[in-house]
C-alpha cells in the first residue's frame, strides 16, 4: 500500500511516499481503508523525533484519519485516532478509537475532527466547566458555578483552538485567545471569541490582567511550553488551572511558584492518547459532542487540503504557524 514513510527523524524533509506493508490488525482492532488523514503538531514533533515514545524510524506517519471500516463493519464511513499509520491508505486501530462520520460530513471535515474536539472538550472537562461530568479533582467547581467562566486560549486560530472557541460558545464561557495574526483572529471572532489578543502587538499577560480588572481566568489552554506556562499561571483566577497539552516551542515548561501559592492554582497535563484509553470518560465526552455535531453546533475549520504527495509542504505550513484552523492530507480520491 502507499504511505507517507518518516524515513529518519529529522524532520518533514525526511518524509517520503513509498509501498509498506498493509497493517495486521491485533486482537480488537480494526482496519480502514483511509481517505483523509488530519495533521497536528504532534505529527510534526514526531518527524524530528521530539514526541514521546517516538519508534524508531522508518515507520507510517499520521495519527488522525476518516475512511471507510472493512471486516465486520465493511462500508461504515468512521473517522479515528491511532498513534502512528494514519497517513496511509489502510490503517489499523481499536474499535473504541472509531466513531461514525456525519451523514452530512466529507471525509476531509470527519480527518479534521477527533484529536481536536476531544481535547478541546476535555480540556473544559478538566477545568470544570462542562455540564454533568466534572472531574473528581476539580475542587473549585461550586465557585466557579457562581459567576461567568473565562478561559484563554494560545494558538486559538490552531485547530485545538478553533475546536475549543465553538465548544467554549456553546458552555458559555468567556474566551480570550492568542495568535500572532489579526485575519485569523477575526475569522476566530465569528466564531464566538470574545476577546481576540495579538501577541506580537500586545503582551497576553498584561491584556488578560487589564481586561479582566486583575482577576485572570479560571483556566488557560497552553500547548507552547517554556515561559509560557509560567505566564499562563499568572493570568489565572484564584484555584484557576492551567492546562497543559503541548509544548510546540520545543522547550520544556517553567513553572512560576509563586504564582501558583498566590492563587492556589495548578497545572494540569492532558495527554490524548492516555485519557483515549479510558471508556468512562471518551464516552460521556462522545455523547455531548455528536449530540452539538447533530444540532450542526460543531463545524470543523479547514484551512488547507493537500495531497499526499504535498505532505511536506503541509507539514511546513504547521512549523510556520501559516495555518488557521486544520490542515488536512488527502490520502485517496
Amino acid at each position: 500500500m502507499k504511505a507517507l514513510v518518516i524515513t529518519s527523524l529529522t524532520g518533514p524533509e525526511a518524509l517520503a511516499i513509498q509501498d509498506m506493508p498493509e497493517p495486521k490488525p491485533k486482537p480488537g482492532q480494526c482496519i480502514v481503508r483511509v481517505f483523509a488523514g488530519g495533521l497536528n503538531f504532534a505529527d510534526f514533533m514526531t518527524s524530528k523525533g521530539g514526541y514521546p515514545g517516538t519508534p524508531p524510524a522508518p515507520l507510517v506517519a499520521g495519527r488522525e484519519f476518516a475512511g471507510v471500516e472493512e471486516g465486520g463493519g465493511r462500508g461504515r464511513r468512521v473517522m479515528g485516532y491511532t498513534q502512528w499509520g494514519a497517513f496511509a491508505e489502510k490503517a489499523a486501530t481499536y474499535e473504541n478509537m472509531l466513531w461514525p462520520v456525519p451523514d452530512h460530513w466529507t471525509f476531509e471535515q470527519a480527518a479534521a475532527f477527533p484529536v481536536n474536539y476531544f481535547t478541546a472538550y476535555l480540556g473544559y472537562w478538566q477545568a470544570g466547566m462542562t455540564p454533568g461530568n466534572p472531574p473528581p479533582s476539580v475542587v473549585h467547581r461550586e465557585e466557579v458555578a457562581k459567576r461567568t467562566p473565562r478561559v484563554l486560549i494560545h494558538a486559538v486560530a490552531g485547530g485545538v483552538g478553533t475546536a475549543a472557541v465553538q465548544i467554549g460558545r456553546l458552555l458559555g464561557v468567556e474566551m480570550y485567545g492568542t495568535s500572532s495574526s489579526d485575519e485569523k483572529l477575526a475569522r476566530v471572532k465569528e466564531l464566538g471569541l470574545h476577546h481576540p489578543i495579538n501577541y506580537k502587538r500586545h503582551e497576553y499577560e498584561e491584556v488578560v490582567k487589564n481586561l479582566t480588572r486583575g482577576e485572570g481566568v479560571d483556566a488557560v489552554f497552553e500547548m507552547l511550553g517554556g515561559e509560557h506556562t509560567a505566564k499562563s499561571l499568572r493570568c489565572l483566577r484564584d484555584f484557576g488551572r492551567v492546562i497543559q497539552y503541548g509544548t510546540a516551542t520545543g522547550r520544556a515548561p517553567q513553572i512560576d511558584l509563586r504564582a501558583m501559592y498566590a492563587k492556589s492554582a495548578s497545572v494540569q497535563g492532558l495527554w490524548l492518547t492516555y485519557l483515549s484509553q479510558k471508556k468512562e470518560i471518551m464516552e460521556p465526552a462522545w455523547k455531548q459532542l455528536s449530540e452539538w455535531i447533530s444540532q450542526g453546533k460543531l463545524t470543523p475549520q479547514i484551512g488547507h487540503v493537500l495531497p499526499l504527495e504535498r505532505a511536506v509542504e503541509a507539514y511546513k505550513l504547521l512549523e510556520e504557524g501559516k495555518n488557521y484552523g486544520k490542515i488536512v492530507v488527502k490520502i485517496a480520491a
